[in-house]
């Protein structure tokens, strides 16, 4: 903390590489620094210049006379390097080092990086960049702004982080155009010391900041980082985390030989990360600063305490003064998650009371386009009064009779003896301004448009499933890992890479999966007296290292009930198989004994490099590819994760009881999916996996493997 207390709020600044050149970076910094009123003492450095702005200068950093906080240098990198050097024997508490040139320009870059890094970790003090657009605190206490942006934020009480500069810049923009603040603003560029984790931790102790804003290219700490904001999200002061990440759209999924391999792309990696910590993600830079005001409002409630206001649950009543608002508002509401809340008796009453016969009394309350402040007032009263609502969104459109400012006020007056939230969207600009500006000064959520509105109440929402989330007792698993080690470390000795159902079930068993008695047969005879003493009737599988998905094969027949069919099916299996693929190797049939009914689900891993094992659960068979009803874990889970993955899903309601079909054993599902995740983290050598089908039985009665994939990948020897 005081460390970067040093960078965010210093007493006292060098700017190395200060210019005379205005459009000049170096000018451009020590002009914003000046210029914004700076409460700390401000010193250009620069071996040619006498002074900056009529600010004397000096040649190097050790000339200074006087203590230095901070150091801002602005200096192609071999000077870059010099002046950390220099700044160190100053003893300088922060470094930021705004320059190009470094690490994303190639190997001599990289290396000169590396170099000022060790030697910031040597001294103890933090760095923030190379190639950055700098540090801003807006706050009147320190009014820093060194950055190369002429824009200085108004203060305010959100912090926002960014990997892209250019982005800074345009964000910046964007805020002074919606009159937003901030706490602090920071570019972090490369990030060779500081980075997104730091910040995070930081911002969550600035007691100035109440919701943090990031953008984001990419991550290099996985586990780490979701157990650490996971704390920050949900500590004993929750701080909201909102993220606009890049790269949605792009093709990350791997060409993979297994259904998981296929369907889990790099933004599976971060939707998970994000879905585990808590972190809120969102589409667009509009929404970024939508939610953000909304989570920064804290409203002022009867008792004289501010407390952020977050809905119960997710039942919401609109009242508005135009029905064509009100029905964009509710079909946006249902988008985002929500229900239209139904009214009691008496608040239906209540409506009917206060307003006139033309208006409606039903979600949406239309309170008609001539309604004063009093009739908002007793409408907002009734619903937020009942106990089948979470909270409200009050719109309101500019009439000839509407009092913007009076509507305002009676809005306000009701929110206060309130503890659910309301969020208002008054249409226009001009007209409404002034009620705008009142809602905004007394801590209740404004917008423009409803649709905007909904969108945020949803975020809402979202956010209070967050923090009132269920906590399970764990299960106590027990699982023979030396066993599957063995396993492993034997199949890798063979050169086996790809395990089918023979080596996969031995190692699925070592952790707590039921799998079916399973034999390889090499010829029909032999399949017809294995399912004679397994059982009929059976199933029947080939086997084949370059044949992945056996049902496009032919591979693959159930519901054998003879030997007379098992050897019929046999010769015509391998007539199928050579047919699909004649290289492939043929190494026999599986003959398994057929499991008892089940609803048919997915279980998987892809291992990422850096950031582990990615676990997955989705509805199965041949059927998960084109539905993609998935969802991702990065290992390792508990069974609360589990459960949370378990219901994300569309398909959860089919493991539910419904019409008249039992429920499935749903807690199975959650124990094997933790002990999926135990197995990936024990056994790295895992680098891909695939349970399709696992038959999950009804309640009571457990879970089946059906049919398993295994990829191994030997680990790297290091030196």
């Amino acid at each position: 903390m005081d460390k970067l207390d040093a960078i965010f709020c210093p007493q006292s600044v060098a700017v190395v590489g200060a210019s005379t050149s205005p459009g000049k970076v170096g000018h451009d910094i020590f002009a914003n620094i000046l210029k914004g009123k700076f409460k700390g003492t401000l010193y250009p450095v620069n071996p040619k210049a006498r002074s900056v702005l009529s600010v004397r200068c000096y040649p190097t950093v050790r000339d200074i006379p006087d203590p230095l906080d901070l150091a801002i240098i602005i200096l192609p990198p071999r000077p870059a390097l010099q002046a950390v050097e220099d700044s160190i024997e100053k003893g300088i508490k922060g470094v930021v080092i705004v320059s190009a040139g470094f690490r994303e320009v190639g190997p001599e870059g990289r290396e000169i990086e590396d170099r000022i890094l060790a030697l910031c970790k040597e001294a103890g003090i933090r760095m923030i960049g190379p190639n950055c657009l700098g540090v801003i605190n807006p706050l009147d206490d320190v009014s820093l702004n060194a950055s190369f942006s002429i824009r200085m934020p108004k203060p305010g009480n959100i912090s926002f982080m960014s990997q892209s500069g250019a982005l800074c810049t345009a964000v910046l923009d964007f805020a002074a155009d919606k009159d937003f603040g901030f706490s602090k603003f920071i570019s972090i560029g490369n990030k060779a010391d500081v980075d997104e984790l730091d910040l995070l931790r930081y911002f969550h102790q600035d007691m100035d900041t109440e919701v943090i804003m990031i953008y984001l290219e990419e991550l290099r700490r996985g586990p780490e980082f979701i157990e650490v904001v996971k704390k920050i999200t949900s500590g004993d002061r929750p701080t909201p985390v909102l993220v606009i990440k890049s790269g949605r759209t792009g093709a990350g999924a791997q060409a993979a030989a297994s259904h998981t391999g296929a369907l889990a792309g790099s933004e599976a990696v971060y939707d998970s990360i994000f879905e585990q910590s808590g972190i809120i993600r969102v589409d667009s830079i509009n929404d970024l600063f939508d939610f953000a005001s909304t989570f920064a409002y804290k409203n002022f409630s009867a008792l004289g305490k501010f407390r952020r206001k977050i809905p119960d649950g997710n039942r919401v009543a609109i009242v508005t003064n135009a029905g064509g608002p009100g029905i964009v508002a509710t079909d946006m509401t249902v988008t985002s998650g929500l229900t239209l809340a139904k009214f009691n008796e008496e608040t239906i009453e209540t409506l009917a009371s206060h307003l006139p016969a033309t208006a409606s009394l039903h979600n949406p309350v239309d309170v008609i386009g001539d309604a004063a402040s009093d009739r908002y007032e007793n409408a907002l009263a009734a619903v937020i009064r009942d106990e089948g609502v979470d909270g409200a969104l009050v719109i309101l459109t500019p009439q000839s009779m509407t009092n913007a400012l009076e509507t305002a006020e009676a809005i306000a007056r009701v929110t206060k003896r309130s503890h659910k939230p309301v969020l208002c969207c008054f249409m226009g600009i001009v007209d409404v301004s002034s009620g705008v500006k009142y809602l905004q000064e007394n801590g209740i959520p404004v917008f423009r448009f409803p649709e905007s509105a909904a969108r945020a109440f949803g975020t809402l929402y979202r956010y209070s499933q967050w923090m009132n989330r269920q906590e399970l007792a764990q299960f106590s698993l027990s699982h023979d890992s030396q066993k599957a080690g063995e396993i492993i470390a034997d199949c890798l000795k063979q050169g086996k890479t790809r395990l089918g159902e023979l080596d996969g079930l031995d190692i699925l068993k070592c952790y707590g999966f039921d799998v079916l008695p399973t034999e390889l047969a090499k010829t029909g005879a032999e399949a017809a007296r294995i399912a004679e003493n397994t059982g009929f009737p059976v199933v029947m599988k080939i086997v084949s290292p370059q044949i992945l998905h056996k049902s496009d094969a032919g591979g693959v027949k159930v519901g054998l009930d003879s030997p007379q069919a098992v050897e019929a099916a046999f010769e015509k299996m391998l007539e199928s198989a050579k047919a699909y693929s004649p290289d492939a190797d043929i190494e026999g049939v599986l003959i398994q004994q057929m499991a008892a009914p089940g609803r048919e689900v997915i279980f998987g891993c892809n291992r990422y490099p850096i950031f582990g094992p990615l676990i997955m659960f989705g509805f199965g068979g041949i059927f998960v590819e084109v539905f993609k009803d998935v969802a991702f874990r990065l290992a390792p889970i508990d069974r609360n994760e589990a459960r949370r993955m378990v219901k994300t899903i569309k398909g959860y309601k089919l493991l539910r009881a419904f019409r008249g079909k039992p429920e499935s054993d749903i807690e199975t599902v959650e124990k094997l999916l933790v002990s999926l995740s135990d197995m990936t983290i024990n056994h790295p050598e895992i680098k891909e996996l695939d349970i399709n089908p696992l038959l999950v039985h009804e309640k009571g009665k457990g879970a089946t493997v059906a049919d398993c994939r295994m990829i191994l990948e030997a680990p790297e020897v290091s030196g």
